[in-house]
């Protein structure tokens, strides 16, 4: 942690994912929201999208070893206290970043395994599924699949119920052999968008009124990143999962007011900030 304005310890969290060119995702949605809860971010690069609110219309991979010259710098100057990753888009990329957070333990990792974008776009090769389940998964301390993403590194068919989301969960981390599993709900239906906690403590449960909103694009990179700045400033993991949530939540609630782009819109990482108004 590097020193703040009064000589206090400033929490730093790094986000190691893609850049979304229109900012509602991705890097810039991990900085967005490590700023609403007043943790320094710093970031990895680890693709170019040119993305809008409709969908992905192109990406420039950054190769894998100048991906690990980034992590390396960030690593050996910054005391960073936690660390999520997001888009890793291909095989090279996902093992270099093991290899060197495999070398430089000793903080939280949360993974959320980007496999596709909120427009259905491919954001990770085929290939490079493997490498997330046998190299990434077992350091972290925290996973954040979505309904596809928990079948796709289980190979099984999509949970259709609570039970089906408390399996997949728990066979996640026997399989992968990581610290806790947080299997999202989102792209299932019901009043109630639920998710499922398997961790050494148990099965926690999540749950927030569902909200008919097409502007949730970049909801799992906020959800991630937020759990990884409240891990980063302390937080036990049932409360950082907690309150990560509902701060999606009230985002997503605030961002139906947003009117950006044409297609499915961001959340509103800002809403506090907002609702304060601007520095003076």
């Amino acid at each position: 942690m590097t020193e703040g304005p009064a000589g206090l310890p400033t929490p730093i969290a790094l986000t190691i994912a893609g850049s979304d060119s229109s900012g509602g995702a991705g890097i810039q949605a991990d900085l967005k929201t490590f700023s609403a809860f007043g943790v320094y971010g710093a970031s990895v690069i680890t693709a170019l999208t040119a993305q809008n609110t409709c969908g992905v219309q192109g990406v420039e991979v950054v190769s894998a070893p100048f991906v690990a010259a980034q992590l390396n710098s960030v690593l050996t100057d910054l005391d960073v206290a936690a660390i999520k990753t997001g888009m890793l888009a291909n095989a090279e990329i996902v093992t270099a970043v093991a290899r060197v957070l495999a070398a430089s333990p000793g903080r939280p990792l949360v993974v959320d395994p980007v496999m596709v974008a909120t427009s259905g776009d491919t954001l990770l090769a085929a290939d490079a599924v493997d490498a997330v389940r046998t190299s990434l998964l077992p350091l972290a301390t925290l996973v954040t699949p979505n309904l596809p993403e928990a079948a796709i590194l289980l190979r099984v068919n999509r949970a259709q119920s609570e039970q089906d989301m408390i399996g997949q969960a728990e066979a996640l981390r026997a399989l992968a052999g990581c610290h806790a599993v947080l299997v999202k709900g989102g792209h299932a239906t019901g009043e109630a968008a639920l998710d499922i906690l398997a961790s050494p403590a148990g099965i926690e449960r999540f749950a927030r009124p569902r909200l008919a909103t097409p502007h949730s694009h970049g909801t799992g990179c906020s959800l991630s990143a937020a759990i990884a700045a409240l891990l980063a400033q302390g937080a036990g993991l049932g409360e950082a999962v907690d309150r990560a949530k509902t701060y999606v939540w009230e985002g997503l609630r605030h961002g139906q007011g947003l009117c950006i782009g044409k297609g499915r819109g961001p959340i509103d990482h800002l809403f506090r900030i907002r609702g304060a108004g601007p520095p003076a």
